[in-house]
């Protein structure tokens, strides 16, 4: 069996029911993770705490406290220095793993040497765990990938596994972009030569509530990842003026009211 090092972010704001859950996720694993490398991205809550006592002699989990909140790419970033193993795992704190979705994404690795990240489909849940829809896709070959990374993010962030060398070619995760983190992090993917593919199995229940549709409607971030997008990602990796067309389109439903959001999302996703 093949070592897996999990690598999650948790901040005060997190609820302590959905972070239950996806631990609860983690131990139902198929092929168990031998480490959980846990970021306390500054102070945490006493209930978010009691979820992590709950579950520390029971699941591998190592904490890594943060002094003070200093966001989704730098806690990964410290927690990366932690992650002893060739394969890491991402994951969410509000998502939930399907049972087989480490075992499958190692048995895609271990087939196709050449790939430096593997993400796999997602299901969508909402706030009482209800199923909103049963399957998003992501496009599955590498080439596809590239020229969906054109539109919109080519895989689910909390859905990947990556060999540690990705990080080797790639660097860490950019700081720059905040709410973009990921995508940024695709950009250098990309550029250093980086093979990327998805598994066409749902492998991570997604968490889409009302805090999400919030938490994309900061103008200043929207605007950043904008730029970001058409002066940096699009011109260095050659897409065309649609490219830059999406990129407004996406900012434009970024800072839209949350019923606009949730249409698009529902209808055009």
């Amino acid at each position: 069996m093949k070592n897996i090092s999990v690598l999650i972010s948790l901040y005060e704001k997190e609820s302590a029911n959905y972070f239950d859950l996806s631990l609860k996720s983690l131990y139902h694993q198929t092929c168990p993770a031998s480490e959980i490398i846990l970021v306390l991205d500054g102070p945490i809550t006493s209930s978010l705490q009691n979820i992590i006592d709950k579950w520390i002699n029971i699941l591998p989990i190592k904490t890594i406290p943060l002094s003070e909140n200093q966001g989704l790419a730098r806690a990964l970033n410290a927690g990366l220095k932690h992650c002893q193993y060739d394969y890491i795992a991402r994951m969410d704190t509000d998502d939930i793993c399907t049972p087989n979705r480490f075992q499958s994404q190692i048995d895609f690795l271990e087939k196709n040497n050449d790939i430096d990240v593997v993400g796999t489909w997602i299901s969508e849940i909402d706030e009482n765990n209800q199923e909103i829809r049963p399957r998003v896709k992501f496009p599955l070959l590498h080439s596809e990938l590239f020229s969906f990374f054109s539109k919109r993010d080519p895989l689910a962030h909390p859905t990947v596994m990556f060999r540690k060398r990705f990080f080797t070619k790639s660097g860490e995760y950019p700081t720059i972009i905040p709410m973009g983190e990921d995508t940024a992090l695709w950009f250098y993917g990309f550029k250093n030569n980086c093979k990327f593919a998805n598994i066409p199995i749902i492998g991570v229940n997604f968490r889409r509530t009302s805090d999400f549709y919030l938490r994309r409607a900061n103008k200043e971030k929207t605007m950043k990842l904008l730029k970001y997008r058409v002066f940096k990602i699009n011109k260095e990796l050659g897409y065309g003026m649609s490219s830059n067309i999406y990129a407004f389109l996406y900012a434009l439903l970024a800072i839209s009211p949350t019923f606009v959001k949730k249409i698009i999302y529902k209808y055009f996703r």
